[in-house]
């Protein structure tokens, strides 16, 4: 009686085929983030939250590493945010003149801004971001970067704070009212004296 066998055992006369294959996979694809160019000059572990609107409550966006990034040419500075595995950006946006970190209510290590265009969704979006560490030293060390990055923001494009631009605005429409008030008493007066001298003449 023939012994049963293993279909899973290997056999001496089994033949094993080889293919050569069709393409060769040899160039690696490289993947870019957009970051090639771009200095980190903080980077820190932290959970992202944003405001919805609709619901009125917190949503959670993200737990991963929380980066300030300053071009190499330009020298200007951006908040980028990806979530941990996927890598996925759940926040992207430049440091702007105009934004001011609050604490938190209840909370010493997190902080709630801002921004009015976030390019981590297609299109920009309107935000209200809040971020929490790990610890109230960790949100301090952020605050100073944050705060660092927008003084370098905004001494790069050498704008006025919006302060002194809505006082210079009334000066400017001032300068511009006067010349037209004298041009259009000036001819006034010339038209006159000439009527008042041809009634001279008449009563001589």
């Amino acid at each position: 009686m023939a012994e049963p066998t293993d279909a899973l055992a290997p056999r001496d006369e089994e033949h094993d085929p080889h293919f050569e294959p069709v393409i060769r996979l040899t160039e690696q694809v490289e993947t870019k983030t957009l970051e090639e160019d771009e200095d980190v000059l903080f980077k820190m572990r932290a959970k992202l939250f944003r405001f919805a609107t609709d619901s009125s409550e917190w949503k959670e966006r993200g737990t991963g590493d929380v980066r300030l990034l300053q071009h190499k040419e330009t020298k200007k500075i951006r908040l980028v945010m990806r979530r941990d595995k996927t890598y996925k950006v759940c926040a992207n946006h430049a440091i702007t003149a105009d934004m001011r970190l609050q604490p938190n209510i209840g909370s010493d290590r997190s902080w709630v801004w801002k921004v009015a265009a976030d390019y981590s969704e297609s299109p920009p979006t309107s935000e209200t971001l809040a971020i929490r560490f790990a610890n109230a030293e960790n949100a301090q060390q952020f605050k100073d970067a944050f705060e660092s990055a927008q003084k370098t923001n905004i001494e790069l494009a050498g704008a006025a704070p919006a302060s002194e631009e809505k006082e210079a605005e009334p000066v400017a429409e001032e300068k511009k009212e006067e010349p037209v008030e004298e041009k259009k008493e000036e001819p006034a007066e010339e038209i006159q004296e000439p009527k008042a001298a041809e009634e001279e003449k008449k009563e001589d």
